[in-house]
């Protein structure tokens, strides 16, 4: 009943426009979602290319791409809501990643980072998830700290935590005589725990890992996050407007500091996924990862002007960019000239946000 009132008014409305207006109410609707548009014209076109790409093979594998995606996207989101950014997100995640491998090596391995370590387990899996999570988190504590409390652009701020980070990164890969090599043979228990099945779909013959089921679990606490709490209210406001954020009585500061603290956790949430998913973890895992993760976001709707964005809008987001990359791949597009389309694809996505937002201003 609501749904047919809304659009029997939306048909009402559109009606009592003028020839110019009509006009007008067509471009601005084709404009404003041009870039799902050209996606679903490509995805089809993939589709008559290459049938592999609607198998449920691909689906999987895309939905699994999405999941691994999905954590450095949701905290990200939050920065750029705040009008900001964090470049420091892909080091974040590949520090995270390298101290999972590191800490949950098979026992075993002829070659271990650390030799003095219990036996992987269930608890020291949790306890080493915490621990880097922890870790990204102080990296965002940082980020938050400097912006805030000095006012500095989130650019600058996250440019010289990635490099710092990195930093740290190239050290950690030297310790025990690693001389900056792979870390790799990560335990079987740690890849069953976090990349393992969780359950099988028996018609098409394919396994859900239980990354995904973590990733659905970590959508909702986020949704909840930004939607159910005063802390996500106060992240909206700041966004939206500061100084009258602070007049109504927010803590600029602290929601400044704790939306940056977020969002390292889930990095480093997603390195300690990667490391599991991958088993072998170099210095440059993680290298511009930020990239995806802010485009996702744009293309979900999260708004560089900030106050605007939603949980939903970054899931799609995440989607819709993993089902480009991988349809790049199917058919046989040049990976140097993948950069290039994903540059494409920011640049328009950011160009069709500010136009939404000078039409209704």
């Amino acid at each position: 009943m609501e749904k047919s009132n809304f659009f029997a008014r939306k048909r009402q409305e559109y009606l009592a426009l003028d020839r110019i207006d009509r006009r007008r109410y067509w471009t601005d609707g084709l404009l404003n979602n041009a870039l799902y548009i050209l996606m679903a014209l490509f995805i089809i076109y993939t589709a008559i290319k290459n049938p592999n790409f609607v198998k449920p093979g691909s689906i999987v594998n895309m939905i699994q791409l999405a999941a691994v995606s999905l954590p450095m996207a949701l905290g990200i989101g939050g920065c750029i809501v705040l009008t900001g950014t964090d470049l420091s997100a892909g080091r974040v995640f590949g520090l995270a990643a390298g101290m999972s491998a590191a800490f949950l090596q098979n026992r075993a391995a002829s070659k271990l980072i650390f030799e003095k370590l219990p036996a992987t387990s269930g608890g020291w899996i949790i306890a080493v998830m915490l621990l880097v999570m922890l870790a990204g988190a102080v990296i965002g504590v940082v980020n938050g700290f400097f912006v805030a409390k000095f006012s500095l652009h989130p650019f600058i701020v996250t440019l010289a935590t990635q490099l710092i980070t990195y930093g740290f990164i190239l050290m950690f890969f030297q310790i025990n005589g690693n001389g900056g090599g792979p870390i790799s043979n990560v335990a079987k228990e740690f890849k069953d725990a976090v990349s393992g099945p969780c359950f099988k779909i028996a018609a098409w013959n394919v396994s859900i890992p239980w990354y995904v089921i973590f990733a659905l679990i970590l959508v909702v606490i986020m949704w909840f996050v930004w939607n159910k709490t005063r802390f996500g209210k106060n992240m909206f406001a700041v966004g939206s407007n500061m100084e009258a954020a602070k007049v109504s009585g927010v803590n600029v500061f602290m929601t400044t500091v704790l939306v940056h603290t977020l969002a390292g956790a889930l990095y480093g949430f997603a390195g300690f996924v990667e490391a599991a998913r991958l088993g072998s973890v170099t210095a440059a895992t993680g290298l511009n990862n930020e990239c995806d993760a802010i485009a996702a976001c744009v293309i979900g709707g999260v708004s560089f002007v900030g106050g605007t964005g939603n949980i939903g809008g970054i899931v799609v987001g995440v989607f819709v960019l993993r089902i480009i990359f991988v349809a790049l791949n199917m058919l046989g597009i040049n990976p140097n000239l993948q950069y290039i389309i994903k540059g494409a694809i920011i640049l328009a996505a950011c160009s069709l946000d500010m136009r939404k937002y000078l039409v209704k201003k």
